[in-house]
This record gives structure tokens, C-alpha cells and sequence, in this order.
């Protein structure tokens, strides 16, 4: 079961408005066929009601609202109503795992929480609305009151229940805990159904879901990027990936969707994705020295069953000083370039100089650096902007007027825009689009960065990443005018796609 749209939401500052939630639930079920999706807690607001329905009005349409769920609380019929009016069939009750939650925040006897837990289920069982349970704060409940939650548990034995989730709600577990106190519930209650739902506090999320596998869970639950409240909870990418490649599961899971789906994710979370985080980082198929090249050429020595291509994504080989000329070699037999072993030589230099400098060096970069480095023009300027101006006024669309030359032939336009570098790149797509009846790339993602400590006069880092013809490319741009580096790397775009 993921949780993003509800555990995941809770990660500090995350908000998610109807129809982001109802994008990623698309996503999640059929994109990834994730078997069960967890959407919202009830009684949250007026917003949180509209995208439960609409998510519920979707998936009722492709057969899918059995998998769509909603947490609920020990409230009377106050949850159930609210969950049967957005078309929901599906409650998570939430009670308490712990003797200590039951007395201390509840202010109840075991029995009489027990017996509210019933009154729920009941009225939910009028109403045709399937229950799962959660024992918050379980964990604690084990390690504190295991008599208290084996009183509990008997207590519901024979409704209509059909899974026991069992949270570490405070993320307190390790592994061999995890095994302890799952074998005891599956000892104690052999024919039932139990989830596992990990928090990261101590950076074992993962390992503990592996420990309740091992230990006869039935039920997962993940987060996409790990969002959950504090620390997180259990990456999908992760646990599909070990639970394949380790323990050889079989899941529905698609995992050539699960880069995609993680960065409609980080968008609509605004939560960046570190860039070492396993399966969905930015780095984690990259290889930084140059032995590791060297090794991959002679018979892919340092690679294992984390192949990019499971999952979207392709191997590269980053250019900076621990570049060698195998790192170099991969870089330009992608490009279509080739070297002799002196011009290897003086580019490998200017690369390690560059990267000395702590400089961002791309593999777009790479036939500039060549050219640059040689002299011999194998980079020519066939897209030149002759001249441009942007302006901004208050209360009025920016707009930008430029000239071009495209293969030594001259065009010249305007646009208003968003933006001064929007209305720049509008004006672009008009002679590529309307002028020449070309193609203009798709402009996938732009990111802005300034050294640390940077003043307002700092140099300005624009990457922008482009999508032309299936082929996903990045370039820079360098300049103190944020507008003047990403007009920069749209040129050097430009330039890469007349090659």
C-alpha cells in the first residue's frame, strides 16, 4: 500500500491540492500498479473532502475504488459518514497500539476503547464500508504493553477486519526487534493479515520492512521518495528493488515507471530528491572515477543488478578532475565523437582543470570543451543570437524581441510571456515553429543555483534539461543575470540540436 497522498502528505510543508492528488493516485495505480493507495485522512477539509471524490469518481470508473482507502478515527460515525459521502469504501481506523497512547491521550480503560473500536467497525459494516485497523504507536506497545495489545487484538477477533497494520509510529525499531515482535502476532494469530507501515528516525525504515518480510507480513507500506512526517517513511523504489533482487518477490510493481512517478512527485511536493538517494538520485547511476569506466568497457566490472534501464534511466559517466580518459571515452562514444590519444590527452587536462575549479561539467559540454581545446572548429556556431531585449514592467506582460541567425539566414520576432526568459523562448518557438515549421524541444525541468554565501552580483548556474525527439539532454549556462545564463544554455541547446 503507498501512502504518499496521506502519510507522505505530512511531511512539513507539503500540500498536495485536489488535482495533484488525483494525478498521483493515477500514476501510482496505473502507472506503477501499486495494489492499494492510502489518500487522506478524513475530516481534515473542505479541499481534502473534494479530492477524495475525485479520486473515488475516477477509480470507480476503471474499477479500481476497492483500492483506494482512507484514514479514519475512533470518532462515532463521524469518519464513516465523511468517508461514505466522498464515494469511498474503504476505512482505516486508527486506534491506539499502546496501553500508554490508550490511557494518556484517550483517557480511557482498554475495555472501553475496545468497545468504541466496535461501535465504529459496526456502523461501517452497516454502511458497506471495508475496515482495516491501525495500531498506532504498535512498537512501543510491544516493547512497553505487549498484554495490552494482545487484549486488543482479542478483542476484535471475529468482526469484519481485514488487516492488522502495524506501525512503528515513531520509527524507535531495528531490525531484529522487528522479527521479535512480528513472530509473536503471527504466532498468537496465525490466519490473520498484517501490514507493516516503518518510519525513518533511525535511517532503518527499509531494513525494518525486510525484518517483517522475513518475518510473514502480508502488507507493505511505502512512501514515493520516502516523504513522511519527520524522517520519512519507507522509499517504494527501495523496497522494490531489494525485495526483487534479494529475496526474489514478485510484486505488481513497474519499476520502469518508478523514476517518472518520483519526479512528478518532487514537483508537486517541492521536497527535492537528494541526489545520492538510491534508485531515484540524480547521481546514483553515475560513475565518477575513471577505473570504474575502464572496468565497465572491459566487461562491465562495476556494475550490479541495479541496472538504470530497470527503471528508466541510463548509466552515465560524470566529467570532472577523478575523470579519466575512460570516463572521457564513454562521454564522446555516446556523442558520436571520436579521439586520437594526443587530443584525448589535452581534453582530459582541460576537464580535470575545469573540475578543479569545482565546476559543473556536462557531457553537453563535452564537444565545447573538445572544440575549445582543439581549435579546429568541430563545434560550429550555426545558431547565433545577434542581438535580443527583454523588459519587465510592473502591471504589464514581460516581452522580448530578438534576432537569430539559423545556418547563416537571419529571422527576427517577438513575444510577450510569464516571464522575460518565457516571453525570450516564445518568441524562439515562433521561428522554429511558425517561420522554419520545426520542431522546438520541450523544455522538461530548469534549475537555478548560486555559490553559497552567493551576494546579488554572484554568478548565476542555470541547467535547463530539454526533451527532443525522446532524447533527454541538459545545458548550461553562466552569467551574473539569471535570464542572461538560462539564454546561454538555450543557445548552447540550439547549437546541439543543429549538430
Amino acid at each position: 500500500m503507498d501512502t504518499t497522498l496521506r502519510d507522505g502528505e505530512q511531511t512539513s510543508g507539503v500540500s498536495f491540492v485536489p488535482h495533484e492528488k488525483l494525478m498521483i493516485a493515477r500514476l501510482l495505480l496505473e502507472d506503477l500498479n501499486v495494489d492499494r493507495v492510502e489518500v487522506a485522512s478524513a475530516r481534515v477539509s473542505d479541499g481534502e473532502f473534494e479530492a477524495v471524490k475525485m479520486i473515488c469518481d475516477w477509480a470507480a470508473r476503471r474499477n479500481l475504488l476497492h483500492k483506494v482507502e482512507v484514514l479514519g478515527f475512533v470518532d462515532g460515525k463521524t469518519s464513516v459518514d465523511w468517508i461514505q459521502r466522498t464515494g469511498c469504501r474503504v476505512l482505516n481506523l486508527l486506534c491506539k497500539g499502546s496501553l500508554r497512547h490508550c490511557r494518556q491521550q484517550l483517557k480511557k480503560t482498554p475495555e472501553e476503547h475496545i468497545e468504541d473500536i466496535l461501535d465504529v467497525i459496526r456502523y461501517a459494516d452497516e454502511q458497506d464500508i471495508s475496515v482495516n485497523v491501525y495500531l498506532e504507536d504498535w512498537s512501543n506497545g510491544m516493547k512497553d504493553s505487549p498484554d495490552y495489545v494482545f487484549q486488543l487484538m482479542d478483542g476484535l477477533q471475529g468482526t469484519s477486519v481485514k488487516r492488522y497494520m502495524l506501525p512503528d509510529t515513531l520509527g524507535i525499531l531495528n531490525p531484529l526487534q522487528v522479527i521479535e515482535y512480528m513472530r509473536k502476532m503471527k504466532k498468537r494469530y496465525p490466519e490473520v493479515h498484517f501490514d507493516f507501515h516503518a518510519h525513518n528516525d533511525y535511517d532503518l525504515a527499509v531494513s525494518n520492512v525486510l525484518a517483517a518480510v522475513l518475518s510473514g507480513v502480508k502488507g507493505l507500506h511505502t512512501t514515493i521518495n520516502g516523504l513522511g512526517e519527520r524522517a520519512g517513511n519507507a522509499p517504494l523504489a527501495s523496497v522494490q528493488a531489494i525485495l526483487k533482487d534479494h529475496f526474489n518477490a514478485v510484486t505488481n510493481i513497474d519499476e520502469s515507471r518508478l523514476n517518472d512517478v518520483s519526479r512528478v512527485v518532487e514537483s508537486y511536493s517541492s521536497i527535492v530528491i537528494p541526489a545520492n538517494k538510491p534508485i531515484v538520485g540524480e547521481n546514483v547511476f553515475t560513475q565518477v572515477a575513471g577505473v570504474h569506466a575502464d572496468g565497465d568497457n572491459k566487461d562491465n566490472l562495476y556494475c550490479n543488478d541495479l541496472l538504470p534501464e530497470r527503471f528508466g534511466r541510463k548509466r552515465e559517466y560524470a566529467l570532472g578532475k577523478n575523470s579519466g580518459k575512460a570516463n572521457i571515452r564513454k562521454n564522446l562514444q555516446n556523442l558520436g565523437l571520436d579521439l586520437d590519444e594526443e587530443s584525448m590527452r589535452k581534453v582530459t587536462e582541460r576537464i580535470i582543470e575545469l573540475g578543479d575549479k569545482k565546476e559543473l561539467v556536462t557531457q553537453e559540454d563535452l564537444p565545447y570543451i573538445v572544440s575549445d581545446v582543439l581549435k579546429h572548429g568541430m563545434i560550429g556556431d550555426k545558431v547565433k543570437l545577434l542581438s535580443y531585449i527583454v523588459n519587465l514592467a510592473y502591471g504589464l506582460k514581460p516581452m522580448a524581441t530578438l534576432r537569430i541567425e539559423i545556418n547563416g539566414k537571419e529571422y527576427e520576432e517577438s513575444s510577450s510571456g510569464d516571464g522575460q526568459y518565457d516571453a525570450f523562448v516564445r518568441a524562439l518557438r515562433k521561428i522554429y515553429k511558425v517561420t522554419l515549421k520545426r520542431k522546438f524541444p520541450m523544455l522538461t525541468n530548469y534549475s537555478v543555483t548560486i555559490p553559497p554565501g552567493g551576494r546579488t552580483d554572484a554568478f548565476v548556474q542555470t541547467v535547463i534539461t530539454w526533451n527532443y525527439e525522446d532524447r533527454v539532454f541538459r545545458t548550461r549556462g553562466l552569467d551574473a543575470d539569471q535570464t542572461e545564463a538560462a539564454i546561454k544554455a538555450t543557445i548552447k541547446m540550439l547549437n546541439l540540436i543543429e549538430e
